[in-house]
């Protein structure tokens, strides 16, 4: 077997910043340690938590190295001890706590996939947000068969990706964007409403399309005045998760909507997770959502893609909101 190198080509944050504190830096290839393997990296997925990152405003959690990406695909290049699951040469598709915009990566052995018949790009394109969206929508707010999900922001990463799953489960699926393009790409992907949150109010479109009833599920990244919204759009015993704020964490509400409807918000994030409870989520993924992605049911949507070293470029495409699906950079 050929050598492994000592260094590699990674993309650091010179300060916090715009795209342009992005740099490619030269580092050390890490080692992997007990449960680790070490996958020489041939795609890795740009999400929202890396440019908060870039901007000082989402640091990663002790222990997790410094460089971006939360998801990658590649091959299997070494182990650390006590792995059991995989071999060397094994092409995967990894959730990681950090370290993903480089040529090599880390990932713990519970947190890789198997590729189901994806491409590296599209495999890079998968662990974030499958592990997000079945925790959330399935786990955390127990969509079931013939209930409604309110996806906000649905031609996002995790929109796209909750409209496949929702449907492929049964559910029916209400989702706002924010242009007409982006509703028709919603409902290309199999929503049965999408509303243009810029010309139109999401409550009365969710009301008028449930018979008045509500969403039963609703997935948010949104929060600030979207939260005191959703409770209106809920339906009596609606399930709110939160799992971001792009509008800010903070607003004001009238809770006796939570008392009257019974409603449930819940709330969570995988970064800072245990090992363990990740690992269950990608247990639970990869039984329940890599069949659909086996039987071609349920794909990533792949925006754009960009060289490692051309990170800033693809920062840039996401803060202008104006891509459908995911960014990935190749290496």
């Amino acid at each position: 077997m050929t050598a492994l190198p000592t260094r590699m080509t990674a993309i650091g944050i010179k300060s916090p910043g715009g795209p342009e504190v992005l740099v490619s830096e030269e580092r050390p290839v890490p080692q992997a340690g007990t449960g680790e393997i070490l996958i020489k990296v041939a795609a890795a997925g740009v999400n929202r938590p890396d440019v908060m990152q870039r901007k000082g405003l989402y640091p990663p959690p002790p222990g997790a190295p410094d460089i971006p990406g939360l998801e990658v695909a590649g091959e299997i290049v070494a182990l650390g001890p006590d792995v059991k699951r995989w071999n060397i040469g094994d092409r995967v598709m990894a959730l990681v706590s950090g370290g993903g915009y480089a040529e090599y990566c880390l990932a713990h052995e519970s947190h890789a996939l198997p590729l189901s018949g994806l491409s590296m790009v599209e495999g890079a394109a998968t662990p974030e947000t499958f592990l997000t969206v079945w925790h959330n929508v399935f786990e955390r707010g127990g969509l079931k068969r013939s209930e409604t999900l309110l996806v906000h922001g649905g031609t996002s990463g995790i929109g796209t990706t909750a409209i496949q799953l929702a449907k492929q489960f049964g559910a029916k699926v209400i989702t706002t964007a924010g242009s007409d393009e982006k509703c028709a790409a919603c409902r290309n992907l199999g929503a049965d409403v999408a509303v243009n949150y810029k010309a139109e109010d999401f409550v009365a479109a969710t009301k008028a399309a449930t018979g008045d009833k509500g969403a039963d599920v609703i997935l948010d990244m949104v929060g600030g005045d979207y939260i005191a919204r959703n409770y209106e759009a809920a339906a009596v015993e609606g399930r709110i998760v939160q799992i971001a704020f792009q509008g800010g964490p903070k607003a004001e509400v009238n809770f006796m909507r939570m008392m009257l409807k019974r409603l449930h918000h819940t709330g969570s994030t995988l970064r800072s997770r245990s090992v363990a409870d990740k690992g269950a989520i990608a247990h639970a993924v990869e039984e329940h959502a890599l069949p659909l992605i086996a039987k071609g049911l349920v794909k990533p949507v792949i925006h754009k893609t960009f060289p490692l070293k051309q990170a800033a470029a693809a920062h840039a495409l996401m803060e202008s909101s104006s891509h459908i699906g995911k960014i990935v950079l190749t290496i």
